[in-house]
């Protein structure tokens, strides 16, 4: 088969998803396209929920594996769409549709990268496995945490995120953090009680001032933004608690552990962080892949966006076709030729010795 025959079908397929809705824990329909695709191509696959998987057909433990992840499912389409989100729409290069850049364009160039680094006519030098995750948009519980543990032992992971095909070698981690504070209501003519806004206000000073000393050079600061306050029921009462929600992007240089420690130990609200486990995540730079892709002319960075990297606790980057701007934007689109490409450099990078004819 031809690189146009993949590009063909990875086009087909990327179409039949954008027009199947698959906003996050919805994502049933589109699962349900994309094994039957498989089907069509020979491929034998598991499911897990809206997981699903397929090892190289001669999978032997022995070799070096490597797994090609991208998500299913999709952001709420926003309001200001011109067009119909669901219906793909082909306008020269650029398919437009949701999820068309992220993560569709990704997964569609991954499987057929699967399909042709585990053909019949291919020498089988490494092991690997193809992974279209779910809920990765919320980090759900019934996304990739769920097929993980189901998968044999992987060395390390390209996630098919849109990076213009260059290498994010490390991305930051996200903590959200529920912070309270307490005063004593009363009536607002007499300047009764606590206020609790006013409890907050110096805590919320601190996090817009404090910066933490250890700087990435790949990912910069770690950084906090109070993003949502809530206080008060009515005008004339005063407020006995004060609500914000604090967004923290760590960056590889401190765990969320450690962030939330120092976060608590210099403010007078009360703190609770909805979950430590989305760790920031990197790769060495001298790891044979990433030395490749220097070699190739590639320009590793660091990513200040989320994905299910983030659950993964070995090796891995994000490296996809399109742009991460477009993502969660109105009339989303990913360019043919970037797909066209996509496919082709990763065969490049993971079996050069094997490209279809």
């Amino acid at each position: 088969m031809s690189y146009d025959t993949y590009l063909d079908d990875a086009l087909a397929l990327l179409k039949e998803l954008i027009a199947t809705p698959s906003v996050s824990r919805d994502e049933t329909a589109a699962a349900d396209v994309l094994a039957r695709h498989m089907e069509g191509y020979g491929i034998k696959y598991a499911r897990e929920g809206n997981n699903i998987w397929a090892l190289s057909p001669d999978f032997a433990p022995e070799r070096e594996t490597i797994l090609l992840n991208a998500h299913i499912d999709t952001v709420k389409p926003v309001s200001s769409w011109t067009r119909d989100p669901f219906t793909p729409t082909l306008e020269g290069d650029r398919l437009y549709g949701l999820g068309a850049n992220d993560c569709g364009g990704g997964l569609v160039s991954l499987l057929q990268t699967f399909r042709i680094l585990t053909g019949p006519e291919t020498q089988k030098l490494k092991n690997f496995i193809f992974l279209a995750s779910c809920e990765e948009e919320v980090s759900g519980q019934n996304g990739i945490v769920k097929a993980l543990p189901q998968l044999p032992r992987i060395d390390v992971a390209i996630v098919g995120e849109p990076t213009g095909m260059q290498p994010a070698v490390a991305e930051k981690g996200l903590m959200v953090i529920d912070m309270t504070s307490h005063g004593r209501s009363g009536h607002a003519a007499r300047a009764e009680g606590v206020n609790a806004i006013y409890q907050m206000l110096d805590d919320l000073l601190w996090i817009r001032d404090y910066q933490f000393p250890k700087v990435s050079p790949l990912l910069g600061p770690t950084l906090m933004q109070a993003t949502v306050v809530n206080a008060g029921t009515q005008h004339n009462v005063v407020p006995d608690t004060c609500q914000a929600i604090i967004d923290v992007r760590t960056n590889e240089l401190y765990t969320n552990e450690e962030v939330f420690e120092i976060i608590r130990a210099n403010v007078k609200s009360d703190v609770k962080a909805r979950s430590f486990r989305l760790h920031s995540s990197s790769i060495p730079l001298d790891h044979p892949l990433i030395k490749k892709l220097d070699e190739m002319g590639k320009k590793p960075f660091g990513s200040p966006t989320l994905s299910d990297q983030a659950l993964m606790p070995f090796p891995s980057f994000k490296m996809g076709p399109g742009d991460s701007a477009r993502s969660h934007s109105a009339d989303e689109f990913i360019c043919v030729s970037e797909i066209g490409e996509a496919i082709e450099e990763y065969v490049e990078l993971l079996d050069p010795l094997n490209p279809p004819v």
